[in-house]
């Protein structure tokens, strides 16, 4: 059966897409590698993310990719949070930068180590632990990120600790909980259906619209580590189900960043 001319043109706008992913991924990297040391954190943040928004203007104008962001309140978030996802895709960790800043991302050291984009992304300050040493790794969250929100940054967690397909979700690790009681600020649940639109270890997104739900910050000091990692984990759960339901192929209605 020979493929349908829709699905040649998603396969060549994904082609598009991973010219320009990669492409600039490099070439910006360079720049920031030479321009970034100069500049003040916020506003190498700001350099970094040049490449992020057009990943995002690729997306939304070459692959019919759109935004929509449900229950953002800006008063809500001017002040260091925890911020606890479910994790699909990376759509969600490039987007999350956009959208909460200055931020802090929990992530797997072996991502510094990939050239061009790891170097990039080490300039953003992330929280790099070694998930083979479980303890060590929980105890590194809990230092650094405390650190890094006295720093006035957010710390952004997947408590799923890996992209998982919609619908499918996984069991939550304690550690934006245990980060966010040891350091006594809310914790913001964040689900998404981002897999919809750009599979996990795939680089061939295609049309629809992803949302994310923005959650009620919670204040830690009344529950347990385990009550609070079990509440959040029902919120975002029980929102990313939903989300997943949605067809992947729904046209985008409203836009986000």
């Amino acid at each position: 059966m020979k493929p349908s001319g829709s699905a040649v043109g998603t396969l060549l706008r994904a082609a598009v897409f991973c010219l320009i992913y990669a492409g600039f991924a490099i070439i910006w990297s360079l720049v920031c590698l030479v321009i970034g040391p100069f500049l003040p954190f916020e506003k190498r943040i700001a350099l970094v993310n040049v490449w992020t928004r057009l990943i995002f203007w690729t997306l939304r104008h070459v692959n019919g990719v759109e935004i929509e962001v449900r229950g953002l309140d800006g008063a809500a978030v001017d002040r260091p949070l925890v911020i606890a996802a479910n994790h699909q895709s990376n759509l969600e960790t490039f987007y999350l930068q956009l959208l909460f800043s200055p931020q802090a991302t929990i992530l797997k050291r072996e991502l510094l180590w990939i050239p061009f984009f790891g170097w990039g992304l080490k300039m953003l300050r992330p929280i790099a632990i070694n998930r083979k040493r479980a303890s060590t790794a929980l105890r590194e969250i809990v230092r650094q990120g405390g650190e890094r929100l006295k720093q006035g940054m957010h710390v952004t967690i997947y408590p799923e600790g890996t992209r998982r397909p919609p619908g499918e979700p996984g069991a939550f690790h304690s550690g934006a909980a245990m980060l966010a009681r040891h350091a006594g600020v809310p914790i913001l649940p964040v689900a998404h259906n981002a897999g919809n639109c750009w599979p996990a270890r795939s680089m061939l997104p295609r049309p629809g619209r992803v949302i994310f739900e923005i959650g009620t910050p919670i204040e830690p000091g009344e529950f347990s580590t385990k009550e609070l990692n079990a509440k959040v984990e029902q919120w975002v759960t029980h929102k990313a189900l939903e989300l997943a339901a949605m067809n992947s192929d729904q046209r985008p209605v409203v836009g986000g960043q």
